[in-house]
């Protein structure tokens, strides 16, 4: 009987992992940590998820992955110590507009916590690390999976504070068996269109859907920028396959696309499956930017001003190792445009629904 231990649940990504992780057998029970917070909506996920395994176990924990020993006693830990083999960290601040006094207690501090909780684990098999393929920071040209090289600058917060906590994972590849993940920027189900909240490419979504009764709708800058947007199902079949794998330990992968889109490119699909017309004319990007400093037509609009960052960052994410260690498991990247239909549906059938929309700040 495998037992894993997992942050970061009820989360999108931990909920998939899970449910693919018994959907594969690799697990009979896993422990979840989870805030005080969070519990219902755990309960409530964990309901779900064992109405489809009835032979599995999820046990939730009350704790808290910045203080210390995680808040749990010293019977847990034990307990814990006694049956652990796989560990998952997932659990992040995520918003890209978050302060940085919160990203650092609960990416870096919390990742400090967590180490320490996975060196005591006597039965470790895997340690896996969600961690960004954004700690690239303002890093431009051709980024290395092998490479963790710290950027002149950070686009925002979550990106730096991501990037000291990779740092800290890192360090312990010597010692434990890791694995570091690395995602590009999530959306929803490639064939469903599912997704818990509207965030990442959907701010853009948003403010198309917001703007489409407009005559024309104009393109944001000139960028020749690549963005790199990647399905869930993809992220949590792939992040799942590499945790079984004896040829991922030690590595960091990045799970993005292949083979992304032009910035462009993407925008205009959104476009025109929004609003059946194809964008014309371009706004200065510093007019759009000045625009969105205004938290009233953030707000109105559902974008974070952070986003804009990313429409004119010119990198690309390599991923010769993960093309490597997933040449024989099946697993592929769906195509982002080809993709859209089904993302905006979902949206569509979605957007009036408050629980999917991410606070402007």
């Amino acid at each position: 009987m495998t037992t894993a231990f997992f942050t970061g649940f009820p989360g999108f990504i931990a909920s998939r992992i899970i449910r693919e992780a018994f959907e594969n057998y690799n697990y009979d029970r896993v422990y979840t940590i989870v805030l005080a917070t969070q519990l219902e909506k755990a309960q409530q996920e964990k309901k779900s998820i064992l109405s489809k395994f009835p032979d599995k176990e999820i046990v939730i924990i009350e704790g808290d992955i910045t203080l210390p020993q995680l808040d749990l006693s010293d019977e847990t830990i034990i307990m814990l110590q006694e049956q652990v083999e796989v560990v998952w960290h997932l659990a992040a601040i995520y918003d890209l507009a978050v302060p940085r006094p919160i990203a650092w207690k609960v990416n870096v501090h919390g990742t400090e916590m967590m180490n320490l909780f996975v060196e005591s684990l006597p039965k470790l098999k895997r340690y896996v690390y969600f961690s960004t393929a954004y700690v690239a920071g303002t890093r431009e040209g051709n980024l290395l999976e092998t490479e963790l090289i710290r950027p002149n600058n950070f686009k925002n917060f979550y990106e730096e504070t991501k990037f000291e906590a990779e740092l800290l994972v890192d360090q312990l590849k010597s010692n434990l068996p890791v694995t570091i993940i690395r995602p590009g920027i999530v959306w929803g189900n490639s064939k469903t269109g599912e997704t818990i909240k509207f965030d990442g490419p959907y701010f853009i979504v948003n403010m198309i859907d917001r703007l489409k009764k407009l005559p024309i709708i104009p393109y944001i800058g000139h960028s020749t920028s690549l963005i790199n947007v990647v399905p869930v199902d993809y992220i949590y079949r792939a992040a799942v396959y590499l945790s079984e794998i004896e040829e991922a330990e030690g590595k960091t992968v990045h799970l993005t696309d292949p083979n992304p889109h032009p910035v462009q490119e993407v925008y205009r699909a959104f476009v025109k499956e929004i609003t059946g017309k194809t964008p014309r004319g371009h706004i200065p990007l510093s007019l759009a930017q000045a625009s969105l400093s205004i938290h009233a037509i953030r707000k109105k609009l559902g974008v974070e001003y952070e986003s804009l960052d990313y429409l004119t960052w010119n990198a690309n994410f390599d991923t010769t190792v993960a093309n490597k260690l997933l040449k024989n498991s099946g697993i592929e990247c769906a195509d982002f445009i080809k993709s859209i239909p089904i993302m905006i549906k979902y949206y569509e059938e979605n957007k009036h629904n408050k629980d999917f929309h991410i606070e402007i700040r």
